[in-house]
């Protein structure tokens, strides 16, 4: 087997994992079609990620996937745990507004089932296992390489770059700003100041032989040349595969995505504590100022009250992940959109040939 994540498909696309929008369809869609499909771990207990391994193999059989994990964060801190209740306190309106409920983080949430889910990594290995929101020890790199697994680490900096290089990752996710979803940085600053992809490329790629996987607002195959291009051996997208019926996400979200009544995307930690790029609505506009920077607790205070704007179809109170190209999502099927990016990538290398 190759050990560059990014040869084990036939196209240079990979699938971004996207936790609560991807799923076994889609991600077998996308590998179906060339590309790297990918499962999101995120918020999953392991019983769940296994039933997800499950149906994406009686779908794909023995091609190749990855599975996506987000890394333990620390337990909070007491005056960490009173700025949740006072959070708490200020959800409760919106919870009325959507007819949910303010959530309770379960014990141990900050580690979102981790232990269980690297064991089941490790009894039932999959071809690829990603990192977000920094990197596991030396040991468990080890053991899923002797696994046969190739694993990848989300960056969003040189220094990370550094850090994941140095522990022995097969491959670098490159996350620029323009991404949707979470920031996987190692970090939750108070301050963000992410760089632009491919400024980040332009540093991070004269310092590594690792293959890259660029990711960031990437929606075309213009783009995906020009990432290639600054360094990169492949493009990840999500936002592009959002509005595909593969996807899970929700169909208030998926109509939010096409509506010109949303016309910015920002970063926000409104949602989960740490910061993600969505849409700006008016949940963002109604908490971003008193969030704490607390994740995952957060995201467990108001993961209720999105299930039930969803449920009532209110675009205003969800996380509307977007990256800053969500504009060109399309509704049609994940193989649609893989064909037309293909198209498009050959027009590139044609039209500079």
């Amino acid at each position: 087997m190759s050990t560059d994540p990014t040869r084990l498909s036939r196209l240079p696309i990979v699938q971004a994992p996207m936790a609560g929008a991807g799923g076994p369809a889609l991600a077998a869609a996308v590998t179906g079609a060339g590309g790297l499909g990918f499962l999101a771990a995120g918020y999953r207990s392991a019983d769940a990620l296994a039933a997800d391994i499950a149906e994406l193999r009686a779908l794909i059989g023995a091609a190749p996937f990855g599975v996506n994990v987000f890394m333990p964060h620390h337990t909070a801190t007491p005056a960490e745990q009173e700025r949740l209740r006072r959070y708490a306190r200020s959800l409760a309106r919106a919870a009325t507004r959507y007819g949910g409920t303010v959530g309770t983080p379960a014990p141990g949430a900050e580690r979102d089932d981790w232990d269980a889910k690297l064991a089941l990594l490790l009894a039932h290995p999959v071809p690829v296992v990603g990192f977000t929101f920094g990197l596991p020890d030396a040991a468990a790199i080890a053991a899923l390489k002797a696994a046969g697994t190739l694993t990848v680490a989300t960056v969003t900096s040189p220094a990370e770059a550094r850090l994941a290089a140095d522990l022995g990752v097969d491959a670098l996710c490159v996350q620029g700003a323009e991404a949707g979803g979470h920031q996987g940085t190692f970090d939750n600053p108070d301050d963000p100041a992410p760089y632009g992809l491919l400024t980040l490329l332009a540093l991070i790629a004269p310092e590594t032989d690792l293959p890259l996987i660029a990711a960031g607002g990437i929606m075309t195959g213009r783009q995906i040349e020009a990432v290639r291009i600054a360094g990169a051996s492949a493009a990840q997208l999500g936002t592009a595969f959002l509005r595909c019926p593969e996807s899970v996400a929700s169909a208030a979200h998926k109509a939010a995505l096409a509506d010109p009544a949303f016309e910015h995307s920002v970063l926000t930690r409104a949602f989960s504590g740490r910061w993600a790029r969505g849409l700006r609505n008016g949940f963002v506009a109604r908490h971003e100022a008193e969030v704490p920077g607390v994740y995952p607790y957060v995201h467990h205070l108001v993961s209720p009250i999105r299930k039930a704007a969803a449920e009532r179809g209110e675009p205003d109170g969800l996380a509307l992940w977007a990256g800053q190209g969500w504009r060109l999502a399309r509704a049609e099927p994940a193989a649609d959109v893989i064909t037309r990016l293909v198209d498009e990538m050959a027009a590139a290398r044609k039209a500079h040939a």
